[in-house]
């Protein structure tokens, strides 16, 4: 197996079309509709919470107002802007991006590193915590509006928050490609709502300009001592979602994002919260829903019914993006294999999960249930990105110093400054664990013990596995002296190690006692790289007369098709007709051993996994008529 590779956020937006001297406008617009979602809601929420952590429950004053202000803005500039618009959409793996294309890389460099490794993981895990509280915060945010359009209706913002999740995630299943259609345009659409409607109120008081000036954000924080670190927690929700400036990069390549984010997202948010601030500074009463209170209360319906529509494109983003990495960790043999449905023929990478589905969908309601506001919620959003920032700086420090060869020390002046910036903001979140923080902690912890379980029992049963088989070598040297009944036709035996004969081999033998004139033991490997040339996917060797070993190779951003595989092998010459073709597998029924080398409930939680895992037949396309498969029972 390949070391883990790149990671992707969402998968409704056509890959190839970054490499495709396609209009670079119209990839810019792409972008705003699914990059900049997530960060492009936080306005809704995050001036808010932030002002409200800093006053301690008491007045706002202007020195509360201008110190957040001014961390929201150099936040936007140094996290996002400088991080990762101007360095790190610059380190892709052959043209993707994420935390594991960063792990990708720096394992490229430094060879299989258990830390590496470890951090990847981490991050992946923590993407997925992610995923499951963005859409809760984001949709509930901007239904809670219409407790300020009619009060009266107060009592509805939970139910109809659920309605909505509950439709949103239900229509999954028919895929995204023609609502994302409309993402960049209502993106577009609420970009330039939210800058006009800042702008009409910065006039309030024009010394909202003064947050400019970094000594306010410095002042503040060096002042306030315990106060200061939580509201630098809550200052870190206006950069959530930048992460995703980079784990876009496959989908819509560098020019178009950084266009995106110079020229409309960036702007449009700072004239927003400095809209917001002005209007706090005149009227310190609105900090109760300072975002909405930037329209006149004619205009707030048609803005809570924009801001629903602009949160379940957020919201829509981060639930395919969890498919998508789901799938690269199912690759990469991070995860047991699942259930992949692809619902595009035209859209390249579009797909659900439903099982991933139905839980992010649990994830979603139960945080609803148990937090109720937005504000509430706020206290447990943010730790996850900022792990993964943590780990995206990290990486990206090795990458800059041993790929790019930059001299160490100019590395280190880059990053490290950027990564204590992440590392502040990670610690400041951490404050918030007994309020909230924890649940992202829980599933990240979770997550990384799901992985983790997975790898050291698959490690664990290919060792055990391995004991038992025969290499190939020496069973066609057995079949040469005597050979078993020959009848026509071929047969596919997959396998992880092509030196050592298939289980369903060698029970083909045993019970049957035939072998096909033609018999292929066939290897399917993931790349580091996100996909594979077509002229580079299979390669065959002969063995013997009867024997050929072949290899599939494929990305880690494509979903493995044998049949499609096998047919370029015909082009290659080999003679065989795939639809005539069996194919055998082999279906472990798996034990707990008395000494495994795992604790025995790490056993019991890897055969569970292991159970769940889908068909091999499915996951790899091959037709269902053409299988055979072999059971055997093994001690793990």
């Amino acid at each position: 197996m390949s070391e883990i590779a790149g990671a992707s956020r969402p998968a409704h937006a056509p890959a190839a079309a970054a490499h495709s001297g396609g209009s670079v406008w119209a990839l810019t617009l792409g972008s705003v509709g699914v990059v900049y979602g997530d960060i492009g809601t936080s306005p809704l929420y995050a001036f808010r919470v932030a002002v409200v952590a800093a006053s301690e429950s008491g007045p706002v004053t202007r020195d509360t107002v201008l110190g957040v202000l001014s961390m929201i803005l150099w936040a936007l500039i140094v996290v996002v802007t400088v991080k990762y618009v101007l360095v790190l959409l610059r380190a892709d793996n052959n043209g993707e991006g994420g935390t594991l294309s960063l792990t990708a890389l720096a394992t490229r460099v430094l060879g299989r590193r258990w830390w590496v490794m470890l951090l990847g993981i981490v991050g992946a895990a923590m993407f997925l915590g992610d995923s499951v509280i963005t859409p809760a915060i984001s949709v509930l945010s901007a239904v809670e509006g219409l407790e300020l359009a009619a009060p009266g209706l107060k009592h509805y913002v939970m139910p109809l928050t659920v309605v909505i999740l509950v439709a949103l995630f239900a229509v999954q299943r028919r895929g995204t490609a023609r609502v994302a259609a409309f993402f960049g345009p209502v993106m577009l659409i609420w970009f330039v709502t939210i800058a006009i409607a800042g702008a009409t109120h910065i006039l309030d008081d024009l010394a909202v300009f003064a947050a400019i000036n970094p000594f306010y954000a410095i002042s503040f924080v060096s002042t306030h001592g315990h106060i200061g670190l939580i509201t630098l927690g809550a200052v870190f929700l206006a950069v959530t979602g930048g992460e995703a400036l980079y784990a876009d990069l496959g989908h819509f390549g560098r020019k178009p994002i950084q266009r995106a984010w110079l020229g409309l997202v960036l702007p449009a948010l700072l004239i927003n919260y400095f809209g917001q601030g002005a209007l706090v500074l005149a009227h310190p009463e609105a900090i109760e829903n300072p975002f909405y209170r930037l329209v006149p209360e004619t205009l707030l319906l048609p803005l809570v019914v924009l801001a629903t529509a602009a949160t379940v494109i957020a919201s829509q983003a981060v639930i395919t993006g969890a498919y998508s990495l789901v799938r690269q960790a199912i690759q990469l043999g991070l995860l047991p294999r699942l259930t992949i449905v692809h619902t595009s023929a035209e859209y390249f990478g579009q797909i659900y999960l439903p099982r991933v589905n139905g839980a992010l969908l649990i994830g979603v309601l139960l945080l609803v249930g148990m937090f109720h506001t937005s504000g509430a919620l706020a206290s447990a959003y943010g730790i996850a990105v900022a792990t993964t920032m943590v780990v995206d700086g990290v990486l990206g420090f090795i990458v800059i110093w041993k790929l790019w060869n930059w001299p160490a020390w100019k590395a280190a002046l880059l990053m490290v400054p950027l990564v204590v910036v992440d590392a502040t903001f990670l610690s400041a979140n951490l404050l918030k664990l007994l309020e909230g923080a924890w649940v992202p902690l829980l599933f990240g912890v979770a997550m990384v013990m799901l992985i983790l379980t997975w790898r050291r029992g698959t490690r664990i049963l290919g060792n055990k596995t391995r004991k038992t088989e025969v290499p190939l070598e020496a069973l066609l040297h057995s079949l040469e002296k005597k050979p078993p009944h020959i009848v026509p036709g071929t047969a596919v035996f997959l396998t992880s190690d092509p030196e050592f004969a298939p289980t369903a081999l060698l029970h083909n033998l045993k019970h049957n006692k035939v072998l096909h004139e033609q018999n292929v033991v066939l290897t399917i490997i993931t790349e580091d790289t996100p996909r594979v040339r077509e002229e580079d996917r299979v390669t065959m060797s002969p063995v013997s007369k009867h024997f050929m070993r072949v290899s599939l190779k494929f990305g880690y951003m494509e979903t493995p098709n044998v049949p499609k595989a096998l047919a370029i092998a015909r082009k290659q010459g080999w003679q065989v007709d795939i639809m005539s073709t069996s194919f055998f597998l082999s279906r472990r029924a798996l034990k707990p051993a008395a000494h495994s080398g795992m604790p025995r409930w790490q056993d019991h939680l890897f055969i569970r996994l292991a159970k769940s895992a889908s068909d091999a037949t499915d996951f790899f396309q091959i037709p269902t008529g053409r299988v055979v498969e072999v059971g055997t029972q093994v001690t793990v």
